[in-house]
């Protein structure tokens, strides 16, 4: 019997891992959890566009970058309601599609680990982590 392939959420700031810290998350997240497909939302384009705005110039850069890989491997369009966080949004669609959700992100850690959402996350500049249980 074939495996399933696990499905990952990547966030916003987990897509500028590898720019920001030269750790390559595919390779990574293909040692950690084997066969994967990457999920990308349309709200964290949204977002990355937005930093992709901002100042330092090491930001804009490396969401530039990160928006171009996220457009590679495909998006996933998803409605976000007026009163919804873009973490509000991972959230959701976490919870609905029962993924995996890679982020660094703290809070946002937080709420999926009360969710029983597992999440993969870098740990000390050069890892990921998997926290959580994955079946």
């Amino acid at each position: 019997m074939a495996k399933t392939r696990r499905r990952v959420i990547l966030d916003s700031n987990f897509l500028l891992v590898p720019f920001q810290f030269k750790v390559d998350v595919i390779s990574e997240l293909e040692g950690l959890l084997g066969s994967f497909e990457p999920l990308i939302l349309s709200t964290t384009i949204e977002e990355l566009k937005r930093l992709a705005g901002r100042k330092p110039e090491s930001l804009r850069r490396a969401a530039l970058a990160a928006l171009e890989y996220a457009v590679k491997h495909g998006v996933i369009h998803v409605k976000r309601e007026a009163e919804e966080s873009y973490d509000d949004v991972i959230v959701r669609v976490a919870k609905d599609l029962k993924c995996i959700v890679a982020t660094n992100d703290k809070e946002l850690r937080r709420r999926l680990r009360e969710e029983s959402i597992p999440t993969v996350f870098l740990r000390q500049k050069r890892k990921l982590e998997l926290d959580g249980y994955v079946d």
